[in-house]
């Protein structure tokens, strides 16, 4: 059978702060970020089938990404647990959208995140081929399966 390549791409907004950086992105401050999914598999061939000759459903696989994913970190803040982030629970009753993560949260570790979050929301029939999430319009970061087995 053969394997084929499916991409969604998504974006968001998300607000970040790099701990003990030594240039302006120590301070809180927002990106557009674009997301791109790859995922592989086998197209389906089952004649009759609505989803015959696909791999997935760009629908379904734009519902379960937005859902789990998506939605969860747009127009939130991500700081890096060791930071003084004590301040940021105490605003969580008013500010609600906020992720205290065990990383600093660059674009190359956010990326290996997402990836880490897409393995246990694909449908069991598809994998993880690659991630691509562009910060701004030419500075991405990117993972991929086959570097990482």
């Amino acid at each position: 059978m053969t394997k084929i390549r499916v991409t969604k791409q998504f974006s968001f907004e998300m607000s970040h702060a790099l701990m003990n950086y030594d240039g302006l992105c120590r301070n809180i401050h927002g990106h557009s970020y674009k997301l791109q999914v790859t995922v592989i598999g086998e197209p389906m061939l089952q004649s009759g089938n609505p989803k015959d000759g696909m791999v997935i459903d760009f629908s379904i696989l734009k519902k379960v990404i937005k859902d789990k994913l998506i939605e969860p970190l747009d127009h939130s803040l991500m700081i890096n647990n060791l930071s003084a982030h004590e301040k940021l629970v105490e605003l969580g009753e008013l500010y609600d959208r906020h992720h205290i993560v065990n990383f600093q949260p660059t674009s190359e570790n956010l990326v290996i995140y997402i990836a880490q979050k897409l393995k246990d929301i694909l449908p069991e029939h598809l994998d993880l081929c690659s991630v691509r999430l562009y910060e701004t319009s030419n500075s991405f970061a990117e993972w991929f399966a086959s570097d990482n087995t």
